[in-house]
């Protein structure tokens, strides 16, 4: 019995493996958002992540992930060179100390 026991270990704890990876990936669709916002630029739909408190988005075809930071108003996300500021239903895009994307209006109602 213990012969079998031991031969079915690593099956059993793997079975736990894919369980945990399956059950992240499900809450992290679970608590992902798509935000459409039509800025001055171009259109600019960002998913958000509210289980890792991030926000990603393509600009210049470049994926962006934007981790949150710390923002007296509204909710700011960054990665030491872009930054994404939303407020209510407006959002603004910097890259380093120049804004990129301006005056963007959330299209779909959420915030």
């Amino acid at each position: 019995m213990k012969k079998l026991f031991i031969l079915l270990l690593p099956a059993m704890l793997g079975g736990c493996s894919y369980y945990h990876t399956v059950y992240n990936s499900v809450m992290d669709k679970m608590n992902t958002d798509t935000l459409e916002y039509q800025c001055d630029e171009q259109p600019l739909s960002v998913t958000h992540n509210s289980n890792r408190d991030e926000v990603s988005f393509l600009y210049n075809d470049k994926e962006l992930r934007l981790k949150q930071g710390i923002s007296a108003s509204g909710a700011r996300y960054s990665d030491g060179i872009y930054v994404f500021w939303s407020k209510g239903d407006t959002a603004t895009v910097w890259r380093q100390d120049s804004i990129v994307l301006h005056n963007c209006q959330l299209q779909n109602g959420e915030s």
